[in-house]
């Protein structure tokens, strides 16, 4: 039942403090009215007893605790659902922003949506080529994983972010049934411009939803967008069996709002002053994404988040890899080489891959090629170490062609342009062809068969 309430007890920041609350629900929208004419909407964060402490969407300027009256909605925040959503942008809180309609749909969803059962779940397998070589092979992407990009204050994330958008491929997928829901919160204006310029030019921005909150606009509205972007993403997912690719960045500027919002509410901190539900708010978001048994859809997620001073045991980077299936760990030195994209391979790794690629999926050398590129460039790191102690003219023969190996990694495998697209058989010819820099007997990780049928024996230096 809907009432309507004429005083705010007090207003902190972006909240305001109602006593004297009768049958208030976690999560109840309001709506504030502002001198009698101005519409502001909010949620419920908080109760206790009969006080009530509520966020506002649009922020608490012009509000004072005796020009405004709250009237309690009896239900959470809710969006429309169609698929007229593609091609649609709309702020954190499903509001459109793009001088449209708000979609019209008889379904409404509340996006407090819960995490996927684990007893519903499918298992995800099929593999999803990015066509960038070093995602594709070594740390490789499946449908339906949780698959988070570990990035710094500017590194080129924003850039690799809309490169899988535009060059994403799930075999099996059409255009008619796939789409990507991308979700960016806290980003500046010109990001936020570069991201909608580059998928129209791009041609794809006929099957993307974009929800977008940017950096001066509320912090309620922040951590909404996450919810949005995924409640958008279950209803083409469950409801249409489309593929769903989601994007969302940057999920340092979530846990940053979450700290604030949890400050206003004086609630006790944990690690680095964020709240110690820390971990379990972001579970709600991560797992949330997934195949479900029922339904021939599927939600991938790949979250951005930029670790504070490139730290990866920040609390935001370490609890986001123990909640999802593997990380991509982008490097501050090889971004300073101008190396793009700059992924540091060795932390980087994809827990679900071994059961998407091989003969059925992408290649039968596949395994064999990731393993032992891993194995080599671990020693490459080692020999580089050592030269610079002893120089790189008293290496020995083999260590010397090492070096090379991990020059021509970096600079032909793990580099590529923005807008080029390769294929993962391109991919794995690549990596064989910089693989066979090395003589036989140091390629300990491959079957010999493999060796015998990709070695390339003729390799131009």
């Amino acid at each position: 039942m809907k009432k309507e309430y004429l005083q705010i007890q007090k207003i902190e920041g972006p909240l305001i403090v109602l006593n004297g609350i009768e049958d208030a629900s976690y999560g109840e929208t309001v709506k504030i009215k502002i001198n009698d004419n101005e519409l502001r909407t909010g949620k419920i964060i908080k109760i206790e007893d009969d006080k009530v402490i509520a966020q506002v969407f649009e922020g608490t300027g012009g509000i004072s605790t005796d020009n405004s009256s709250v009237k309690f909605m009896g239900e959470p925040l809710s969006i429309p659902l169609s698929k007229e959503m593609l091609g649609r942008t709309f702020n954190g809180a499903g509001e459109p922003i793009d001088n449209a309609y708000q979609v019209l749909s008889t379904v409404k969803q509340n996006i407090n949506g819960r995490p996927i059962n684990p007893v519903a779940r499918r298992y995800p397998k099929n593999f999803i080529q990015t066509g960038i070589s070093s995602i594709d092979a070594l740390m490789t992407l499946i449908r339906g994983q949780k698959l988070p990009i570990f990035s710094g204050s500017g590194m080129y994330h924003n850039e690799l972010a809309v490169q899988i958008v535009k060059q994403a491929k799930i075999k099996g997928a059409s255009k008619d049934n796939f789409a990507v829901v991308f979700g960016a919160m806290g980003v500046r204006h010109d990001d936020a411009d570069y991201f909608r310029k580059s998928f129209e030019s791009a041609g794809v921005s006929d099957h993307v939803v974009m929800y977008i909150n940017t950096a001066d606009e509320p912090i309620i509205e922040r951590i909404s967008t996450p919810r949005c972007v995924l409640t958008a993403a279950e209803f083409l997912a469950f409801n249409n069996n489309m593929h769903v690719l989601v994007i969302l960045t940057d999920m340092t500027s979530y846990a940053e709002a979450l700290r604030e919002i949890s400050s206003a509410k004086e609630e006790v901190p944990s690690r680095k002053g964020y709240p110690g539900y820390l971990y379990s708010d972001l579970s709600t978001i991560y797992e949330r994404a997934g195949m479900l048994k029922s339904c021939e859809g599927s939600i991938t997620l790949i979250p951005i988040l930029t670790m504070p001073n490139d730290d990866i045991t920040h609390p935001i980077p370490d609890l986001t890899g123990f909640i999802t299936e593997g990380q991509i760990v982008l490097n501050r030195e090889l971004n300073q080489k101008g190396i793009y994209p700059p992924i540091d391979i060795l932390p980087s790794l994809s827990r679900l891959m071994k059961d998407g690629i091989g003969s059925d999926y992408t290649r039968e050398d596949h395994a064999d090629l990731q393993s032992q590129i891993y194995a080599s460039y671990s020693k490459v790191q080692d020999i580089r170490s050592l030269s610079q102690i002893i120089g790189e003219d008293d290496l020995g023969e083999v260590d010397k062609l090492y070096l090379q190996y991990g020059r021509e990694l970096e600079s032909k495998f793990i580099a590529q342009e923005s807008n080029e697209n390769r294929s993962i058989s391109e991919t794995l010819d690549i990596g064989w062809n910089i693989l066979s820099i090395l003589p036989e007997s140091e390629l300990d990780r491959v079957k010999p068969e493999m060796i015998k049928k990709y070695y390339v024996h003729s390799r131009e230096r």
